[in-house]
């Protein structure tokens, strides 16, 4: 299915994304987010308001008949219109199918077009959903088996640069019952001087930096090996900050609202007096990823930009 978001057919009431294709691709009004959430206050400026003579200074600037619609109901003729004219467009979005919607915005929808054409939405803020990101094989195999067990939702994010890399893989690993509980992180490599948290691909990287530090200026960066994002191990991140005082967070994500802006702002309210230096982050960058090999090897982190970066918030 095509990924193309239709943007004409974007939605202004936060509940309701209009789509065309993938689930992944979508966009949101933030003027109607910030409609239904701020109120107007001192400091928020009110979204100009029409009074009644501008409103019909409006109507009668238009040709035709002319009749009046609440906002509601224009959102929904807009959503039956380009339901009926592309068959690759659905509603995706909470409590918009049973019951006409929570809004009344997709009234009759549901009705008219069928369940195929109108999905639940999960959102990465969801309380409850699990989310793991194994490195190693036995990071793979653990967290895979405890995701399939567990009887709750379980996102397992797989790197597929990953698949064709051999691992160790312990005794116990190999044993049919081998699991990996949510939550806990793996110290990779122990260390006093400064603390590398990363997860996925990125922990090799790490490692492979953390190795050079030693080489070429005696530095021993401990490597923290996340696993399980959500719920994440807060504990072992400050626990280990307090012995080297120093941390960057390292993800090939991009730098907006990603893992480690979230290990950042945990830092602020539980590192913060243990921190020798500002807490750093490595990220890839905020472009879309090239599809020139040359181009994308240049949009994510490796292990030469880890080691200068950490190098120079050491200052060595």
């Amino acid at each position: 299915m095509s990924a193309r978001l239709a943007t004409a057919r974007l939605l202004f009431r936060p509940p309701h994304i209009a789509l065309s294709g993938s689930a992944g691709a979508y966009r949101r009004s933030i003027a109607s987010i910030a409609r239904a959430s701020c109120p107007p206050s001192r400091g928020i400026r009110a979204i100009p308001k029409f009074s009644s003579q501008q409103s019909r200074a409006l109507a009668s600037a238009s040709t035709g008949d002319v009749k009046e619609y609440t906002v509601r109901d224009a959102l929904n003729e807009a959503l039956a219109e380009e339901l009926e004219a592309d068959s690759k467009v659905f509603i995706l979005g909470e409590e918009v199918g049973l019951y006409n919607g929570a809004y009344k915005v997709t009234k009759g929808l549901l009705d008219r077009f069928g369940p195929d054409r109108d999905y639940t939405a999960w959102y990465g803020s969801i309380p409850g959903l699990k989310v793991v990101s194994p490195w190693s094989s036995e990071d793979a195999k653990g967290l895979l088996k405890a995701a399939i067990r567990d009887p709750n939702p379980v996102v397992v994010l797989e790197n597929e640069l990953l698949y064709g890399q051999s691992f160790p893989m312990s005794a116990a690993a190999q044993k049919d019952d081998f699991v990996i509980p949510f939550g806990k992180a793996k110290i990779e490599r122990v260390g006093k001087d400064i603390t590398l948290v990363s997860l996925s691909r990125c922990v090799g990287q790490c490692l492979n930096a953390a190795e050079k530090l030693k080489s070429e200026y005696g530095v021993e960066a401990e490597v923290i090996n996340l696993r399980s994002i959500k719920p994440m191990d807060v504990e072992a991140i400050v626990k280990s900050v307090k012995k080297t005082g120093n941390l960057i967070a390292v993800e090939s994500g991009f730098p907006s609202f990603g893992v480690s802006s979230e290990i950042l702002a945990l830092s602020m309210e539980y590192m913060f007096d243990y921190l020798d230096s500002p807490a750093q982050r490595i990220t890839g960058a905020e472009v879309p990823t090239p599809y020139a090999q040359g181009l994308e090897a240049m949009s994510f982190p490796d292990e030469d930009l880890i080691f200068r970066k950490a190098a120079q918030l050491l200052r060595v």
